[in-house]
């Protein structure tokens, strides 16, 4: 599980944040800062792995907390979500190292996105990891997991199917290095094998995906998609 620090100086906010937050498979959320000065008291507990971080803070902004987590030798990764959207603060955060900015508002499917992402590059920074970098291959495979902006979904949608979930599935089929199985799909997203299945069928045949066969021992081919540029 992937623990997660909700910093939000409205305590509204910070309870919808969580909750969209629990909402994801693969993340809990470890603790609730409404201020600066809590939130770094929580990431020094040691039990953090992102922050998902406001700017407006009453005490210091989001950008000095992660200035001074930074001195202070905190490696704890930040997704800032703010409606701060001038271009120096966005600077900012990215030369302090931000993983994503959300602006505020934005919906349970554009935060899911980033920490799908997210949870995509640490199994990638895993892996690789544990076979040691082998090339400028290995490095772009890292940077590419935080791709989060495929092509947008196919029109018309059959009944049944949500936009969100499309542009979820879409979204881990643009970032994959390889073709993806339906199995290897539903662990990706959260969803069941039969969900992820009937919308992998639905993209394949209508051009947003690209079906091939990869025949094992039991003589049954498996089929495996790939995304297909626009």
């Amino acid at each position: 599980m992937i623990d997660v620090l909700v910093v939000d100086d409205d305590f509204r906010v910070a309870e919808i944040n969580a909750k969209y937050v629990g909402k994801v498979p693969g993340f809990r959320v470890a603790a609730r800062a409404h201020s600066a000065a809590q939130a770094l008291a929580a990431v020094e507990r040691g039990t953090i792995d992102l922050v998902l971080l406001d700017h407006y803070l009453p005490d210091r902004t989001g950008l000095e907390l992660v200035h001074l987590m930074r001195e202070q030798g905190h490696g704890t990764d930040v997704i800032m979500i703010t409606a701060a959207s001038d271009v120096t603060t966005v600077q900012k955060a990215m030369r302090l190292g931000a993983l994503h900015y959300l602006v505020k508002p934005f919906t349970f499917a554009a935060l899911r996105t980033r920490l799908d992402s997210y949870a995509a590059l640490r199994r990638t920074v895993d892996r690789v990891g544990g076979r040691g970098l082998t090339g400028q291959e290995q490095v772009d495979r890292i940077f590419g997991a935080l791709r989060t902006s495929p092509a947008p979904s196919a029109p018309g949608l059959p009944s049944g199917h949500s936009e969100p979930t499309t542009d979820l599935i879409c979204g881990v089929l643009h970032r994959a290095a390889h073709p993806l199985s339906a199995h290897e799909v539903a662990a990706e997203t959260g969803l069941s094998r039969s969900t992820a299945q009937r919308y992998l069928r639905h993209l394949e045949q209508v051009g947003r995906l690209r079906l091939s066969l990869k025949y094992g021992d039991t003589g049954r081919p498996e089929h495996r998609y790939a995304w297909v540029a626009p």
